[in-house]
């Protein structure tokens, strides 16, 4: 029930359009039930077969009192005007009553139409700004496809069955209840029968339902499998091309795709299946009420008069299509509240890295980035331990080391990415809990070893968000050695550099991302591995580029190619986690230990 609640907070803005739909769809019972129910007394009236009122009954708010009120009314017409007129009159009803009731039920498609699609939205908002405040371990241990599929095809679902059953809920109930109430009107003692029976039907459909939504649940989790898998071919395509696994690949596919496709055929199944199973258990009891209400009408003391009796198969009858309605809804909305239950494991995921309510913005750098006892294990073990490590202001720091030593985790620290699990890291002695997150990123640059660029022009991804001109652009272009090739590209700034910039060399790709954080112009710089996925040509231009963005900023390096980081301040030797050697290349050439192995082991290569 609580998920309810969740989800029904989002009607609460449409809450004015909700009420206007469901005011539509009441009438639209009315005006229906008028359409049926008047003919008859109409008719008997006018072909005698009931005698005519014509003294005004005495009004009180019961059925038989409008039953009452109607018959005089229309006593009056016939006598007033004349059988044909009346007749005539008759006519004209029907086609008015026709009218607002199709009238009424577009109104309420048109009110609703803007809550069907608005909550809708606003779940897809949610759900993506869910995502930009979640932490980045968050993905590492989700399927991105996965996750894909829950803000696409979940969020579809929903459109798709929750949000149909807003239209159905206020109008098939109010059908049903204003129906049953004639019934009582016609014959208490049968209708008492019939709703005694109803509930074992309600209790199959019920058992349906519920082994639909599991079915739901799981054919939305293998449609995640299969868009991680595509997504993966797509992000792979030129090794799996290079490896000749078009056939490994296909088979992993075909496997994923041949369990959605069994899973869909079962809930495709079981949704098919409520309408026609409805109408089944409904057509039963009706034959139920054909049986024992025909005995009532030509037993030996007949209780209801023939007339009656045809009335109430009549109203009966229309008594199934807001039964099929809302039974499918019912099975729309167990399919969609799966999806929603799926949806809720992003929306309710813990944000791990909180900003504090007293946190306080931090508008520069003056001193230094201490790093204290600073420990951080991503689940049991630990990939660093006890760092203790300071950077001046203005100065170059390197960590290198073997991989996984803990060089690029211990830098994903600073801007929060990930939060230490021991320890603390403080700028200027404040300590980044402290500081909001925003001010804190805002004081940093990074440009790491796969250059992340979006599909849109070589301007939009130097500028990436920030209030600029195209003079300040060019100008961090030049500075990182970028406009020469730009202004070679067909369109200039105005290129189109492709998905994650595939039209681009790698150098051209990492240029441009140095021209991103010169046009940042931050105090504090991250260089992760900058330059180890180029070639010798491009990796010059790159340095020179990187000289150029390093020039009076504080620069923490980590560097694969040794030879790159000669001149830093200082060298930090990180192995498992743990600092082993620091100080200036000098030193530690002079030390003889881990860091001159690897020198060494780099200029023999």
């Amino acid at each position: 029930m609580n998920d309810y609640k969740k989800i029904s907070r989002y009607l609460i803005p449409y809450k004015l359009v909700v009420v206007s739909s469901s005011i539509s769809n009441i009438l639209y019972v009315f005006f229906n039930l008028f359409s049926l129910t008047m003919v008859l007394p109409f008719l008997r009236l006018l072909f005698g077969q009931q005698q005519l009122v014509t003294q005004k009954p005495e009004f009180h708010m019961s059925m038989s009192s409008l039953v009452d009120e109607f018959n005089y009314t229309f006593s009056k017409i016939i006598i007033d005007e004349g059988k044909e007129n009346a007749l005539v009159f008759l006519c004209f009803l029907v086609i008015v009553a026709f009218l607002l009731k199709n009238l009424s039920r577009y109104m309420a498609l048109f009110f609703i139409a803007p809550a069907r699609n608005g909550i809708v939205k606003d779940i897809r908002q949610a759900v993506y700004d869910k995502v930009l405040k979640l932490q980045i371990s968050y993905f590492t241990d989700s399927k991105k496809g996965d996750i894909i599929s829950r803000m696409s095809s979940d969020v579809a679902e929903i459109d798709y069955s929750i949000t149909s059953f807003i239209e159905v809920v206020f109008r098939d109930p109010l059908s049903i209840v204003l129906y049953v109430g004639w019934l009582f009107y016609i014959n208490p003692q049968l209708t008492l029968i019939v709703f005694v029976i109803l509930p074992f039907a309600g209790l199959i459909i019920g058992l349906v339902g519920k082994t639909l939504r599991q079915q739901s649940n799981l054919s939305q989790t293998s449609l995640g499998n299969l868009i991680s898998v595509f997504e993966e071919t797509l992000s792979g395509l030129r090794i799996i091309k290079a490896y000749t696994s078009e056939k490994f690949s296909q088979e992993k596919f075909k496997e994923e795709n041949a369990v959605f496709n069994k899973l869909m055929v079962n809930v495709s199944r079981k949704r098919d299946l409520s309408a026609p199973l409805t109408e089944f258990l409904s057509i039963i009891i009706l034959t139920f009420i054909i049986w024992y209400g025909g005995k009532l009408v030509i037993g030996a003391n007949p209780t209801l008069g023939a007339d009656d009796f045809i009335m109430y198969c009549i109203v009966f009858s229309q008594i199934i299509p807001p039964a099929k309605s809302f039974s499918t809804a019912y099975f729309n909305i167990q399919k969609g509240m799966a999806s929603f239950r799926r949806i809720l494991k992003i929306l309710d995921a813990e944000v791990q890295i909180m900003e504090h309510d007293e946190a306080v913005e931090i508008n520069g750098f003056n001193e230094k980035i201490e790093f204290k006892n600073v420990s951080f294990k991503y689940d049991t073990e630990y990939v660093l331990k006890n760092i203790n490590l300071t950077v001046a202001k203005g100065k170059t720091i390197a960590l290198v080391g073997r991989s996984g030593g803990g060089k690029s985790t211990l830098a994903d620290l600073v801007p929060r990415f990930y939060e230490p699990t021991e320890g603390d890291i403080l700028i200027d002695g404040l300590s980044i809990k402290k500081c909001k997150q925003s001010s804190l990123r805002n004081l940093l640059g990074i440009v790491t070893q796969e250059s992340i660029l979006f599909n849109d022009t070589v301007y939009n991804n130097i500028a990436f968000g920030r209030d600029t001109n195209e003079q300040e652009v060019m100008h961090a272009a030049k500075i990182a050695n970028a406009h020469e090739f730009i202004v070679q590209l067909d369109e200039n700034y105005y290129y189109s550099i492709g998905n994650r910039g595939e039209k681009l060399s790698g150098g051209q790709r990492q240029r441009m991302s140095i021209a991103r954080a010169v046009l940042k112009n931050p105090p504090i710089l991250i260089l992760d591995e900058a330059t180890s996925a180029l070639d010798t040509e491009s990796e010059k231009l790159v340095q020179d580029a990187l000289q150029n963005l390093m020039k009076n900023r504080t620069t923490l390096v980590i560097a694969h190619r040794l030879s790159t980081i000669q001149n830093a301040d200082e060298i930090i030797v990180i192995e498992k986690g743990e600092i082993l050697e620091r100080g200036s290349h000098a030193t530690l050439i002079a030390k003889n230990g881990v860091y001159k192995k690897l020198y060494e082991l780099q200029s023999f290569a």
